[in-house]
């Protein structure tokens, strides 16, 4: 009985084979990795400029050398929580790993919409590169790895809003330049309605005048108004659509504010710099009164007439790079179809086909920056407007002062007002302001169906995100059966190379 009853301890025994294949370390092996995690951390702590990290020091030393800590204590235990622990290890390690990759070397971004379009596809999946332009310090540094402001599935916030750090930007390998495609935080998403996947500020002045239209509220022209008349016009009509949203908030959601690097991220390309006088005339972009050339897919909307109302058919689609999104609006009379030029000259040379394509001129995409004046800009005609630079200070009069208000106030942290005349930025009257940060302007190379700066303006250099190395993926889902699926000819291409 007494040989049936005993039961030996398998944990000992498990433990003493661990131990015994544990092979004897050379005391200075220990030290050279000390030394080489040490170095390579303090670097980055160098490179960061944060010594907050320096408290890690005694950490890193204890698990090389002293090793004090019981770091793997869970392979103590026995085989299943063992198991279980080291996927728990591997997954917290993962998440680490990813975050400071994620915040401070490389993300992934993938290209919603058709804005870029055809320089980047709806559906190619880019490599952002945050060493381009340098990486932000996390303003919100508590917040889940590899998302940006949502958690999927239980679709609350992903991070944690304290604490809050101010913005800094640590030394990258070079600055925006005239050009670059670039990947930022949405500027006018500072506020948004959770179930709302566009512009706030735009809807509620549009739901404004349609609410005052229904109400029998009338309002002046603004063409008849002052500067600052028409300023609290726009806020009286901003108020109403306001209104009209929350009301209906099991439509739009909660109305909440988020912080810059929890924005949403767009891409676009930068077509005008810091310091910069920046005008389109008749389609064409001037920085500082020289035309700039045309990006070499850039795309432009025409009604596309074709005889006996003929449609394009999926070879002259697939050829022409023109996809099932476009050839929707080939009868569309308001808005045309968006072409590149090469697209539009070779459908020109299809007689049998094509009876006529006219060029579209200031159509109407929505109501542009800034919002609340109207200085009879078109997105084809716009401008000129001087583009904010660090350091600069630039003379504030009733003529630009709704250009600049929303970088003044929003971006900057002022309380800016407007009464009699006068411009008050916090409390006191001002007739000039020195900017603290640089700003850009941006644009998508799809023109005509693009919100951009035209839109909503400056982007701040604190919403820079980074600028994409590569197309690692693209995945058309095009009903056109020769266009879709895995876009193969345009992996691992270089964007550097799109201009």
């Amino acid at each position: 009985m007494g040989f049936f009853s005993s039961k030996p301890d398998y944990s000992k025994i498990r433990t003493k084979k661990h131990k015994a294949e544990e092979k004897p370390q050379a005391p200075w092996v220990k030290w050279v990795k000390f030394g080489i995690v040490t170095t390579l951390y303090l670097l980055f702590l160098l490179w960061v400029k944060s010594w907050w990290g320096l408290l890690v020091v005694p950490f890193i030393f204890d698990a090389y050398i002293t090793k004090k800590i019981k770091w793997t204590w869970w392979k103590e235990l026995d085989t299943v929580p063992r198991t279980i622990m080291s996927w728990v290890d591997a997954i917290v390690f993962a998440l680490v790993a990813v975050y400071f990759v994620h915040n401070f070397f490389f993300q992934n971004y993938k290209i919603p919409s058709s804005s870029l379009e055809k320089t980047m596809l709806t559906g190619d999946y880019l490599l952002v590169s945050k060493l381009s332009y340098g990486p932000r310090i996390p303003q919100t540094p508590l917040t889940m790895p590899l998302t940006q402001h949502t958690l999927p599935l239980f679709n609350c916030k992903s991070y944690i809003e304290w604490p809050q750090w101010e913005y800094r930007r640590v030394k990258g390998l070079g600055n925006v330049q005239l050009g670059d495609i670039v990947v930022f935080n949405y500027p006018a998403g500072d506020t948004v309605a959770v179930n709302f996947p566009y512009d706030l500020y735009e809807h509620c002045y549009e739901r404004g005048l349609e609410v005052a239209a229904a109400t029998g509220v009338s309002f002046e022209n603004p063409a008849d108004l002052s500067t600052e008349q028409q300023m609290r016009q726009y806020e009286r009509i901003y108020a109403m659509g306001k209104s009209y949203v929350t009301a209906n908030r099991f439509q739009y959601g909660d109305i909440i504010t988020r912080p810059v690097d929890r924005r949403e991220n767009y891409v676009k390309r930068c077509v005008g710099l810091p310091g910069q006088m920046l005008e389109i005339k008749d389609k064409v972009i001037y920085v500082d009164g020289k035309p700039q050339a045309q990006p070499e897919l850039v795309q432009f909307n025409y009604r596309v007439y074709t005889k006996g109302n003929q449609i394009l058919t999926d070879d002259i689609c697939a050829e022409l790079g023109i996809s099932d999104e476009d050839r929707d609006h080939l009868f569309d009379e308001y808005n045309g179809m968006p072409l590149t030029f090469q697209a539009k000259a070779a459908l020109e040379q299809m007689t049998a086909l094509i009876d006529s394509i006219v060029e579209i001129k200031d159509g109407y995409f929505g109501r542009l920056y800034p919002l609340d004046h109207d200085y009879g800009w078109t997105r084809d005609n716009y401008g000129p407007i001087l583009i904010p630079k660090k350091g600069q200070t630039i003379p504030l009069t009733m003529e630009n002062i709704a250009i600049y208000e929303r970088p003044i106030r929003a971006y900057e942290g002022n309380t800016l007002d407007v009464r009699n005349g006068n411009i008050y930025i916090n409390g006191k009257v001002a007739d000039s302001y020195t900017f603290k940060m640089d700003y850009y302007w941006m644009m998508g190379d799809n023109r005509h169906n693009s919100a951009d700066s035209r839109y909503w303006g400056f982007v701040p250099e604190d919403h820079i995100v980074g600028k994409p190395l590569l197309i690692w993926l693209s995945v058309s889902e095009d009903l056109n059966p020769k266009s879709s699926g895995i876009r193969w000819s345009r992996l691992f291409k270089y964007v550097g190379n799109i201009k």
